[in-house]
């Protein structure tokens, strides 16, 4: 065996020893380049050849190729060694033990906003009051021309709007459902009509999508002194307090006279606080005793039925009795907060 046969295979077998030391797939290929690539050992060996004597260069080159050869398979065979182990350390590591004990199961709980809703409807069931349904995507009668909201009058402007192309649009209250009910069931009739409403606004106490309850009675001799008998008889139940309520005259284009609906703050007790801007009045409710011109749009005989309607805001009860201070929070689904509701 000549000096440049000797040569060749002793690089082979330190090339084959750095592939059988590589402790990973990153030095795998360095030795790989090292040896193999465009300007590795064995492939400058070749590049070589031209110095050899003429009858020497076909053996070498053949030993050359076949060097080459063995250490390409025994790269291959290290590849596949390393990656077999690394599929089992990341299934070991990832393995359950199945005789540790289980987590079990956390009791859930409903959301505050679904309790307030679920206490609104028991309370005003007990009443008498049936409770309605309707769809939220509205068209533009009952949702503004029926409560005397024609396309011109200046309350359109209170409503950021939702509109879809074909002119329908996202309830902005849950108004129309009481004109739907009136209509399809006639007087007299008390109904309440809790659900989602939309409007286009966003702070800390308005979202774009938020919860209202409103509520309709209309008879024979129905008045205002009936419905502030009920709406202080709510306000008690719900908070389970003796509270104070007032109502301040107000406008609102569907009812006739119409009026703000205050109760004393439940945090200070009517004393005067941060919550109620040292009022003692915290704002609840709007309300007041349902325009002729409502009645008539419904179908019903303004002359021989009386109505009053009222609506609140769920959210807003919500945040009042479970001491909630950003109405964003009851929305972010923060598991922090709802897991307080998990004992109720």
């Amino acid at each position: 065996m000549n000096d440049h046969a000797s040569s060749v295979d002793a690089l082979a077998r330190r090339a084959l020893e750095e592939v059988a030391a590589s402790g990973d797939l990153a030095a795998l290929d360095d030795v790989r380049v090292r040896w193999l690539g465009k300007k590795g050992t064995l492939t400058e060996q070749l590049k070589q050849l031209g110095s050899l004597p003429p009858a020497e260069r076909p053996a070498a080159g053949q030993r050359i190729n076949e060097a080459k050869q063995t250490l390409q398979a025994a790269i291959e065979a290290r590849r596949e060694a390393l990656e077999r182990a690394r599929v089992e350390q990341e299934l070991l590591s990832g393995r359950v033990d199945v005789t540790l004990p289980g987590r079990g199961e956390e009791r859930g709980g409903l959301h505050p906003v679904t309790r307030a809703r679920m206490r609104i409807e028991a309370l005003f069931r007990r009443a008498g009051f049936d409770v309605a349904e309707g769809p939220e995507i509205e068209d533009d009668f009952h949702n503004f021309e029926a409560l005397n909201i024609p396309a011109d009058h200046p309350a359109r402007a209170m409503h950021d709007t939702f509109y879809f192309p074909d002119g329908k649009l996202l309830r902005t209250h849950t108004s129309p459902v009481q004109i739907r009910a009136l209509i399809s069931r006639g007087a007299p009739l008390a109904v309440i009509a809790p659900g989602r409403v939309y409007r286009s606004d966003s702070d800390v106490t308005h979202t774009p999508m938020f919860h209202q309850v409103e509520g309709l009675v209309v008879g024979e001799n129905v008045s205002l002194a009936n419905m502030r008998a009920i709406l202080h008889g709510f306000v008690q139940a719900f908070f389970e307090r003796d509270l104070k309520m007032r109502l301040r005259p107000s406008y609102f284009p569907f009812v006739e006279p119409g009026a703000e609906v205050d109760m004393s703050c439940v945090f200070c007790d009517g004393a005067g606080c941060r919550i109620c801007k040292h009022t003692g009045w915290l704002e609840i409710s709007g309300c007041g005793m349902v325009h002729p011109h409502v009645l008539k749009a419904s179908g019903v005989d303004p002359e021989r039925f009386t109505g009053y309607a009222f609506g609140m805001g769920i959210d807003r009860l919500a945040m009042l009795r479970y001491g909630v201070n950003d109405l964003r929070l009851l929305f972010e689904n923060d598991l922090r907060l709802l897991q307080q509701f998990r004992a109720f």
